[in-house]
């Protein structure tokens, strides 16, 4: 397979057969988030000339302004994933309630997918990457009714995929369906994504760690502490603001992703559903360690709301290691 160009829809339907229950849904979920993903890098790269750019003067659920672009791509993933019927209902972080998706020429889809349809929007006024985060589980409920609320709320080690699209100086779509993770990089000149990068490892430490500093003084003593030994131990401080793009960078070159509790978003303020399972999953499978600051791994954390929200530290095993002790040790909560 390495000796020539192999295909996303390729790749995947080789695949198919290592995942339980595969019967085609799954691989014909994975190519239409495929298809969508192109479909908003397109606008992306184009975003400046079509008057999208910038907040389209509202707020999305949690309060924040909402960018047009946002808006495009998650009505353009939505759109995807209606139109093939797939799956049976889509849990959005820029919707406020799961969005049922009635059959398709009377299918029963088996799979729900959860999403955060454009991470990280407020840099593509200043032509930063930014990147689209989904997970897929097998529903829970009778494929024969209604999607509920259930079918969403599942613990991160329940998905049976997960990825990210970084669009980027160039296009890379990465996913896992537990078995080791992938990444492919989309050729404009044939408009595929190929793969590029097989069975990724993440390093067992890096030189870098990714944190908002500027919330320094609002972190709890004993991330302070840490952030403090990644300065003493000359870590290079690398934080993009958008998370998609942090992580894949740590995915390569090893390093740490700090996103801790503050006094106004004591919680964490990621979205369990939406960022931190998702890229947890890709992290764990490429041989890293996902965990909250209060030292759960964040796959066995049971969501209790679609917009739960949750404390992370991710990347490179020894390093989240290296967190943990800190947490262990200067904290003044029982870890």
């Amino acid at each position: 397979m390495q000796n020539r160009i192999v295909t996303l829809d390729e790749f995947i339907i080789h695949r198919q057969k290592e995942v339980p229950f595969a019967s085609g849904e799954l691989t014909g979920l994975l190519r239409d988030i495929g298809v969508a993903a192109k479909i908003v890098n397109r606008e992306v790269n184009k975003a400046g000339l079509l008057n999208i750019l910038g907040a389209a003067g509202s707020e999305n659920t949690h309060g924040e302004n909402v960018q047009k672009l946002d808006l495009y791509a998650n009505e353009k993933l939505i759109e995807c994933l209606r139109n093939s019927g797939e799956c049976c209902g889509i849990g959005s972080e820029e919707n406020e309630e799961f969005i049922p998706v009635p059959p398709v020429d009377g299918k029963e889809s088996k799979y729900v997918v959860v999403m955060d349809p454009l991470d990280g929007s407020s840099n593509i006024d200043v032509n930063v990457s930014v990147g689209t985060i989904f997970g897929i589980y097998r529903r829970k409920s009778e494929p024969s009714g209604p999607v509920n609320a259930a079918d969403f709320l599942q613990k991160g080690e329940d998905l049976v995929a997960a990825g990210y699209v970084l669009y980027g100086t160039s296009t890379i779509l990465v996913y896992t369906t537990g078995r080791g993770v992938n990444g492919f990089t989309l050729d404009p000149t044939i408009g595929e994504f190929c793969l590029s990068h097989q069975n990724i490892q993440i390093p067992k430490r890096g030189n870098y760690y990714s944190v908002n500093q500027g919330y320094y003084l609002k972190f709890d003593v004993e991330m302070r502490r840490y952030i403090d030994h990644c300065s003493d131990e000359n870590y290079g401080l690398r934080y993009i603001g958008s998370m998609v793009a942090d992580i894949h960078r740590i995915l390569f070159q090893g390093g740490i992703f700090l996103y801790p509790n503050t006094r106004k978003y004591p919680l964490g303020k990621l979205r369990l559903l939406y960022e931190c399972n998702p890229l947890g999953f890709i992290v764990e499978q490429a041989g890293g360690r996902a965990i909250s600051c209060y030292l759960e791994r964040i796959l066995e954390i049971e969501p209790k709301e679609l917009h739960q929200r949750a404390t992370i530290a991710m990347g490179s095993p020894e390093m989240v290691d290296e967190m943990q002790a800190f947490v262990q040790k200067y904290s003044t909560l029982p870890v």
